[in-house]
């Protein structure tokens, strides 16, 4: 019991300093590790034949070296209870995204009212698309549904594998996640060898991509919206992607997706959602907001999961 309490304390501090601090750049940050270590390994086998091969061995050996070696330093330091509980705060702050993606889209609409190249440069921190000729209405929008998605893969999916698995399941997470976000494009580089990483990533993020959409909808009192996100969730070439951004397309009444440019190829994205009309001000503070209600929720659920799992 006496671990369950920490692991929730530690949790609910570690939520805290996200929200507080965001991602300060003079923390060393594990994911920048995670980014260099498959950097390493794709640049030495991501060639030649048998890319698919080389490319799921990597990635499981990664997978399973980040959950092994993370399940062992928690192990160790269990007994020493400050220093377990020290570390553990610093890895949920490290793993949530909340408070620092919010920010980005923020300051997306609010450099959108000085240029157009300005809301151009501002959007392109945050997206993979081609930003160099996004109208303005494509700004905004490629900001929104980014909102939406990282959502559940910056804090929903974390807190999600931090309930079932603590500290090591939430930084093994955060690796599938990277993986993904480097090896699992769907381009000439990567097609192959960053496949089953994508695999796994969708894997990862099923069911917490779901929890996202349904607590985007419950915090918002739209319940009703469920056959919309049911229907236009499936409208997205990724199986986890559309659900949160059609609960935001839902609960904002707007248009997202559309064909884009990525890494200067053209990809048809279908439409999520039925209205096309121009985004404003508020659009972008009622969708921080649905954020903010859903992570809390989510938080408060994970600790409920806690605090039964270890009763």
């Amino acid at each position: 019991m006496a671990v369950t309490i920490i692991k929730v304390i530690t949790l609910t501090a570690g939520w805290m300093l996200d929200r507080i601090l965001g991602d300060p750049l003079w923390i060393p940050h594990p994911v920048v590790g995670f980014g260099k270590s498959i950097a390493f390994f794709e640049k030495r086998y991501n060639m030649g034949n048998y890319r698919k091969i080389k490319g799921a061995i990597i990635s499981m050996f990664l997978i399973c070296c980040t959950f092994v070696l993370s399940a062992a330093l928690m192990y160790v330091l269990l007994p020493f209870t400050w220093a377990y509980s020290c570390v553990s705060i610093l890895f949920v702050f490290l793993c949530l995204a909340g408070k620092t993606l919010e920010k980005e889209v923020s300051d997306t609409f609010k450099a959108c009212n000085r240029s157009l190249e300005a809301g151009r440069s501002q959007v392109a921190r945050i997206v993979g698309r081609d930003t160099s000729d996004l109208s303005d209405h494509e700004i905004k929008a490629a900001a929104l549904e980014t909102l939406s998605e990282n959502l559940s893969d910056g804090v929903i999916a974390p807190l999600f594998w931090y309930a079932i698995l603590g500290v090591p399941g939430m930084l093994t997470y955060k690796m599938i996640n990277t993986l993904d976000s480097m090896i699992g494009y769907r381009n000439e580089r990567y097609g192959q060898f960053g496949m089953v990483a994508a695999k796994i990533d969708d894997c990862a993020n099923y069911i917490p991509a779901r929890i996202t959409a349904f607590l985007m909808l419950l915090v918002n009192v739209k319940l009703n919206l469920l056959p919309f996100v049911s229907k236009y969730g499936k409208c997205h070439l990724s199986p986890n992607s559309g659900y949160p951004e059609a609960a935001l397309a839902g609960i904002l009444n707007c248009r997202f997706g559309g064909p884009h440019y990525y890494f200067g190829k053209y990809v048809y994205k279908p439409y999520i959602g039925n209205n096309e009309r121009d985004f404003t001000e508020n659009d972008v503070i009622k969708a921080i907001s649905t954020n903010r209600k859903t992570e809390f929720l989510m938080l408060l659920i994970t600790i409920s999961v806690i605090l039964t799992m270890g009763a």
